[in-house]
């Protein structure tokens, strides 16, 4: 059995490793070395600046609330998304009414609900942009429409157009629009704990609240771990960047408000012809997103449980 193994190993992953490198990997060290270049990426002709770049990058204002957004995103969408999902998964697979012959058991209807959950995954993420968009209109939008249905007519935000208000509600509509997802992530994460293990705490006087926190929650930690990243990956990437170029007036504004760094890398690549400073940019948010993954996956280290 091992006559072979390490050819036979090679030769699945030759394929794959190869086109990582060339599609992945390739691409990040272009993009470090035209980071040290003047390059407009309009002309094949460019000069070597140094660090030029990245001390402009430093003293650069609209980098740095980029950064404070990205960094919002980064920080305030997990705790929400996960938050929310893992409240719903929860009462989906096991904090409905005790049941003839189960201690256990979820809500009625928890798969119609896992499929409402997860509609929004199915709309694309410039769909979602659009509707919100609307939705958040100050003179004919739904929501400004309904405050005035139930007698709050006197209430009616400009929602996107007010500085304060502009990056919630973004955030608001990356919530609405992972959230399901991963409720269904975390629901068959739930499914496959063993029923006897909230049996056994329930006959020991335990309550909903324990058991989520002494069971449930330590059972899946591993899960909730990937998805803190992939939910981080996903504030700081091609999501942030899709609601924000979509829906904001500017797109970033009102006032740079809700400026982000992907965006900030698309302006300056692409609206500017600074195709040498906007790759700065772009390493400087691959340096932040590896730092997020890592600090992410060292605080969230615990003894693996197993069942």
């Amino acid at each position: 059995m091992q006559h072979g193994k390490y050819r036979f190993i090679v030769g699945f992953l030759i394929g794959p490793l190869a086109l990582y490198a060339l599609f992945v990997v390739w691409p990040f060290i272009q993009s470090i070395y035209y980071s040290f270049t003047d390059w407009t990426g309009l002309s094949p002709d460019f000069a070597m600046v140094g660090f030029d770049n990245y001390s402009r990058m430093l003293d650069d204002s609209t980098f740095w609330s980029a950064l404070r957004h990205s960094l919002a995103f980064a920080l305030l969408l997990p705790v929400v998304a996960l938050g929310l999902a893992l409240f719903f998964a929860f009462m989906l697979n096991v904090g409905g009414r005790r049941r003839k012959g189960a201690a256990v058991a979820g809500v009625r209807g928890s798969g119609f609900y896992k499929i409402v959950y997860f509609f929004p995954q199915v709309l694309s993420i410039a769909i979602v942009a659009l509707l919100f968009q609307f939705a958040y209109n100050p003179n004919s939008g739904a929501i400004n429409s309904a405050l005035s249905a139930v007698g709050l007519g006197s209430v009616q935000p400009i929602w996107l157009g007010d500085p304060k208000l502009a990056l919630w509600c973004v955030m608001a509509v990356l919530v609405w629009s992972t959230t399901g997802f991963f409720v269904v992530l975390f629901s068959a994460g739930m499914a496959s704990i063993p029923k006897d293990f909230y049996e056994a705490a329930l006959l020991d006087g335990a309550s909903r609240v324990t058991t989520f926190f002494r069971i449930t929650l330590p059972l899946l930690w591993d899960t909730v771990q990937s998805g803190w990243v992939y939910m981080g990956i996903l504030a700081l990437g091609a999501e942030s960047f899709a609601v924000v170029q979509i829906m904001t007036v500017g797109p970033g504004g009102p006032a740079e408000s809700t400026n982000v760094l992907t965006l900030l890398v698309y302006q300056k690549a692409f609206r500017d012809g600074q195709a040498g400073y906007a790759t700065t940019i772009g390493v400087a948010l691959l340096v932040v997103t590896l730092a997020f993954a890592a600090i992410v996956m060292r605080l969230g280290r615990r003894e693996r449980l197993e069942y």
